[in-house]
């Protein structure tokens, strides 16, 4: 069966919501994210683009780039407003679709083209879109999800556009190897300096030679110059909340082992969030002591998906929440009133070193395994041993973040 994916993008989100409550903005270089020399660019208009700006560069390089631009310090609660307005749209029309994050999509349009035209359907939803919430949005149509987004880049801003069946290649080809998904500055340059500069001069090696020379992301690189990528589409839901919970085999009184136990929970439901591209507006802290009774106690928060602004939370309950000397049977940590939004897009007030960081903490989970490697704090004598491979795979995020570091 020949598959057709849609990806929709909207563009420059939050700018382009910004501009709905203030019009004047249209044509100047808007910049939206936290303010300050610490704070991080969330999205930015074409127009700052044009002058080198872009998502996650700190706040004060941006300034450096553009004096003239307009920085604004967003609102969340807009953006996850009109994300949901957008979502509801798709829900209506769409057989099956996967919202990637607070402003991306994919649709599985498979067997469609015999009744409706993908093409035709594709359009309609555009435009329903921009009819029902006023913002830009761009689409690409292909066979699988990394042609479809590649092919939305190629329509950007607010345009559509189709690689034809049969064409995939033609497509690719001229391309410069970069503009392969995952095929990061650091790669493109090294595939470069060996002579590689377009996906055709890639193509011309065999998978088994990018392998020696790249290991297994090689071969990846290979399967996508081919066109060759997935078509699975997760269908989309929409969690009220997610949680994580310890039963101890034996009752503890251990309020520093607790705590290491609290760490561990958070940073797993913390790495779960960016994943989903989500971010959570309250902390709940669940403790069962020894005679079965159960307590909760949670705090409201700024909607972040970031690690430690969440253990701090998280102990800060404890602390609040738990008498010295009281044996606990079971601990539990709960992330609710969840939304929409991507890691950096929640990061106003972080500095960029802790973007970086977290970045390279969730590259290396998902490259190796979300129990192989953990924070610090979380490491604790009776769970690390010495010559544990967790200490080489932390070397290795200490690695991977001044490496994004020097690709800033």
């Amino acid at each position: 069966m020949q598959h057709y994916i849609l990806h929709l993008d909207l563009d420059s989100f939050f700018v382009s919501v910004e501009r709905l409550f203030d019009p004047s903005l249209h044509g100047k270089p808007v910049i939206v994210g936290g303010t300050g020399d610490r704070g991080v660019v969330s999205s930015c208009s074409y127009e700052a683009r044009k002058l080198g700006v872009h998502s996650a560069m700190s706040f004060k390089k941006a300034q450096q780039l553009c004096p003239q631009g307009i920085y604004l310090p967003g609102r969340m609660h807009e953006y996850g407003r009109y994300s949901k307005i957008v979502t509801d749209v798709i829900a209506d029309r769409a057989p099956l679709f996967e919202k990637a994050s607070i402003d991306e999509f994919y649709v599985d349009l498979t067997g469609m083209e015999k009744f409706f035209g993908c093409w035709k359907w594709s359009t309609d939803l555009r435009q329903t879109i921009t009819s029902e919430t006023g913002l830009p949005v761009s689409f690409g149509l292909s066979v699988n999800k990394m042609l479809a987004k590649m092919a939305t880049n190629e329509a950007k801003p607010n345009g559509q556009y189709m690689i034809e069946l049969g064409k995939e290649q033609e497509f690719l080809d001229p391309k410069p190897v970069g503009k392969i998904p995952f095929c990061g500055e650091k790669t493109a340059q090294m595939l470069n300096s060996k002579g590689i500069y377009t996906i055709y001069d890639l193509r011309q090696f065999s998978a088994s030679a990018l392998e020696q020379m790249m290991g297994k992301h090689g071969v990846d690189l290979w399967n996508r110059a081919q066109g060759q990528a997935s078509v699975e589409i997760h269908p989309y839901l929409d969690p009220k909340s997610m949680s994580s919970e310890r039963t101890f085999d034996k009752d503890t009184s251990d309020a520093d082992g607790l705590k290491k136990v609290i760490v561990s929970l958070t940073e797993k439901l913390a790495f779960e969030l960016r994943e989903s591209k989500m971010i959570s507006a309250c902390v709940t802290l669940k403790l069962r002591f020894t005679d079965f009774s159960t307590h909760t106690k949670q705090i409201s928060i700024k909607p972040t998906s970031n690690s430690k602004l969440l253990m701090e939370k998280a102990l800060h309950l404890f602390d609040e929440f738990y008498e010295t000397g009281q044996l606990i049977r079971l601990i539990g940590v709960k992330f609710s009133n969840l939304s929409e939004g991507a890691y950096q897009i929640n990061m106003f007030e972080d500095r960029e070193k802790d973007i970086l960081l977290y970045k390279a903490i969730d590259e290396m989970k998902a490259k190796h395994g979300r129990d192989k490697i953990m924070l610090a704090q979380n490491m604790g004598n009776e769970n690390v041993k010495r010559n544990d491979p967790k200490a080489d795979l932390n070397k290795e995020v200490k690695r991977e973040t001044v490496k994004a570091k020097k690709l800033k």
